[in-house]
Parts: C-alpha cells; structure tokens; sequence
C-alpha cells in the first residue's frame, strides 16, 4: 500500500482550506498514485472564534452511506470516489447535540464511510512558550477505540494529543493495527521538541507504521493572535526509522506500507506476547 499524507496550512477559511485541500490531493494522486491519502487535524477549520468554530462544524449524517453531509464531508467522499483510493480524513468539527467534537471520517474508492472517530484525550495544557490551550472548552472528547481495513490493512485512528497517551496505541495494536495514522496540528513549541521522538516511540513500542499528516504555518486564535504549528508531516516504519518526512511548507509526502516488514519485526521480536503489566 502506498500512502501520502497531506501537510495543510489550514486557517478558520473553510472554503479556502477545501480549495487548499483539493488541489494538494489532485497533485498528489497525478505524482505518486497512492491508495491511500491522509489529511491534518482540524484541516477545514483552525483558529477563529467560538462562533467561528460552530459555524464551521457540521452535522454529520448516520454512518450508514445513506445520508447528505456538510461542505467538507462532502468533499472527502466525492475525492476518494472521484480518485478511486481510501481518504483519512484528517479530523473535521463535528456538532452533535449542541456540542462540538473533534472528528476523523475515512472513506473508501467507492465513497462509502467505512469509520468515525472522535479524538479522546483533549489538550488542555500551557505551553513553555506561555501560551494556554484548552480544547475541553470547546470540543467534547470521544471515548470508542476505532480501527478499519484499507485494502488488507488494519488502520488503527488517533488524533493529535492522543500521542501522548500510550495506552490508546497498545489498545489499537491490540485491536489488529499494522498502521496508526495520527493527523495532528501540534504547536511549534511542543512539535520542536516531542513531534518525531514521540511518533518513533508509539512505533517502536507497537510494531506498528505511524502516518503523521500535520498542520503548518501560521493561523489565527480566537483573539486574533497569531500561532504556529510545526508541520514535519511523516511516515514512521516499525523499527522507529522515517520513511518519507515533509519539510516545511504546503505539500505532501508518500511512502510504501510493508507488511512483510512488519511481520518481521514481530516474529523476531514479539514484545506483545511478553507483556506482563497491560
């Protein structure tokens, strides 16, 4: 399987982030012929007010292919029906019930929803570089562990801050990953100094390939003041080696999943079967 992940400079335009994402998935399917394609977290709305933020977010239709969705939803099914590959949507707002959650769809080549995923851990931290993050205020936070089959294989779903949190990614290991894609917006601070090591160490620790699609560049907060996110968008092979990394800037990278490797590194070093404590 060859997959791409998108490194997006998403702001609280949602059209002009639809546009941004549409022709970096066009570009990316004419270079490298992926199967499957990976957008950053909260691609189609990041920054901006409350009201903004509501104003972006949609209704998401029952998972069962039969109903219309918003804007961005919309988009993701109609490109990966269109280009015939499976499409992670990164993560888009979602209202339900009067509240917002933080939310992964994936798509098929035929343009059917195959998961949903809402981001479980919220990040409800000060940075080092004195800036406050509280997610909680806005979004509800999801509590179902999600794994999927893209083309033979088990993608397990995370998002973001749930890097922190190991116990998810055993969960999803447990639960059959090969591959875990994680689409974040990590800040500059953090992304400088945790972003690869952290992504090294959930792949090391699992066997498993990490796909990272992330947020760059400069957007908005609520008060109008600027922020930054780290981008380094990549893919992460089982033995913790990069096997395609993004630099800075709008683009994309693509590498190839290898099974056989991972089924290597699992016999020769089965560390799931020599857990004692989880």
């Amino acid at each position: 399987m060859r997959v791409t992940v998108l490194q997006m400079n998403p702001t609280q335009d949602k059209v002009q982030n639809i546009a941004q994402a549409r022709s970096l998935i066009e570009a990316a399917v004419l270079s490298d012929r992926p199967d499957l394609i990976g957008l950053p977290e909260v691609w189609s709305c990041l920054g901006g007010t409350n009201s903004e933020k509501f104003a972006a977010a949609e209704t998401l239709p029952e998972s069962d292919n039969e109903g219309i969705g918003g804007p961005a939803y919309e988009f993701l099914r109609e490109s990966a029906r269109s280009h015939h590959l499976y499409i992670h949507g990164g993560s888009i707002i979602e209202k339900s019930e009067g509240r917002l959650f933080n939310t992964t769809i994936v798509f098929d080549p035929e343009g059917r929803e195959s998961a949903r995923y809402r981001k479980i851990h919220l990040f409800d931290v000060h940075t080092p570089d004195d800036q406050n993050f509280e997610e909680s205020a806005t979004f509800g936070a999801g509590n179902q562990i999600v794994n999927y089959c893209a083309a033979g294989v088990n993608v397990g779903c995370a998002i973001c801050y749930d890097l922190r949190f190991p116990e998810l990614f055993l969960a999803l290991r447990r639960a059959g990953a090969d591959l875990i894609f994680l689409p974040s917006a990590f800040t500059m601070q953090t992304g400088r100094d945790h972003w690869e090591t952290l992504i090294r160490a959930r792949a090391i620790d699992n066997q498993c390939w990490l796909a990272a699609p992330a947020a760059w560049g400069k957007y908005l907060d609520g008060n109008r003041n600027a922020r930054f996110t780290y981008g380094r968008s990549l893919v992460c092979d089982p033995w913790g080696v990069i096997a395609a990394r993004a630099s800075d800037g709008i683009g994309w990278v693509t590498a190839r999943i290898d099974l056989e490797l991972t089924r290597k590194i699992r016999r020769d070093m089965p560390v799931l079967d020599h857990r004692r404590l989880a």
